[in-house]
């Protein structure tokens, strides 16, 4: 019966760890990624506030296209630019999308009025680097362990958001919106030598890449699904962060937002107007109380 039991008994797994170029390339990746998205997330907050400070930027619309310029060129140009970095490799397109990015961010810092803004946008969502990107992690990492790479460039994300809503209004209140814009093009700067520099190149893939035709992607059903997720999920935060600050500005609300200490457990918001008057206070629990 002992020898039945020990030859049912299962082996013990064996937790494989990222190897030294693993752990380099997936902390790399995450760290350009995690530069690039803080340069455009430190815009979505207070663009449509910003915006009134320039010619133009009282037009709603306009506003609207300068944040929805840089989705639209990368909506049309990711497929092709993740299936040419299949074909000449990921560096090369990456540096690139980096360099129009930059040059992108430096026409809107420069630029005099909306318009610019919005055709430094549009130079900006050329560089559609998103999918070459996590390819590259995917080429760098054995499939046992690319989860936890992927995990990593998904934190990373996560923390450049909550980065950019607490240091966007800073830089925009020092050095206005041409000096936010100044910021990203050096974030995206350090994008470009992390991407020509910093990354490890990837081993050879054993088999070579199949190339998926394009309308066999845009017509799959389950990544149909996926896209209109995801689609619904940013209309509604971009949205938000264009009509609501423009809303709250014109009624003369101001809003702050302090963390509450780690035993409330929650965030306490209090909003006053133009004459510092409490319009909302949300309940929080006593201190000391139960």
């Amino acid at each position: 019966m002992a020898n039945t039991g020990a030859a049912a008994a299962k082996p013990p797994r064996v937790r494989l760890k990222l190897t030294a170029t693993e752990r380099k390339a997936s902390i790399m990746l995450a760290l350009l990624f995690a530069s690039r998205m803080l340069g455009l997330f430190l815009l979505t907050p207070v663009f449509a506030v910003a915006a009134l400070s320039i010619p133009g930027g009282n037009d709603a619309a306009k506003v609207g296209l300068a944040l929805g310029a840089y989705g639209l060129t990368q909506a049309v140009l990711q497929i092709p630019l993740g299936m040419a970095s299949d074909r000449f490799g990921r560096r090369p397109v990456i540096v690139a999308g980096m360099v129009l990015f930059v040059a992108g961010g430096i026409m809107c810092a420069l630029a005099s009025d909306i318009n610019w803004i919005i055709a430094g946008r549009v130079l900006q969502g050329l560089g559609a680097i998103s999918a070459a990107i996590t390819a590259w992690v995917a080429d760098a990492t054995r499939p046992e362990v690319r989860t936890r790479a992927m995990a990593m460039v998904g934190g990373s994300i996560g923390l450049s958001f909550a980065v950019s809503l607490v240091l966007s209004p800073v830089l925009v209140g020092e050095f206005g919106l041409s000096g936010l814009f100044w910021a990203i093009s050096l974030l995206g700067f350090i994008c470009l030598l992390i991407a020509a520099f910093g990354v490890p190149a990837a081993p050879q893939a054993m088999q070579p890449i199949v190339q998926a035709k394009a309308s066999d992607v845009l017509g799959h059903a389950d990544l149909l699904r996926l896209n209109f997720g995801v689609f619904c999920l940013h209309f509604i935060l971009m949205a938000m962060f264009v009509v609501v600050p423009g809303i709250l500005a014109r009624l003369g609300v101001r809003c702050l937002a302090a963390l509450g200490s780690l035993s409330a457990g929650h965030p306490a918001v209090v909003c006053t107007d133009g004459a510092g008057r409490v319009l909302y206070r949300n309940p929080t629990r006593a201190q000391g109380g139960a």
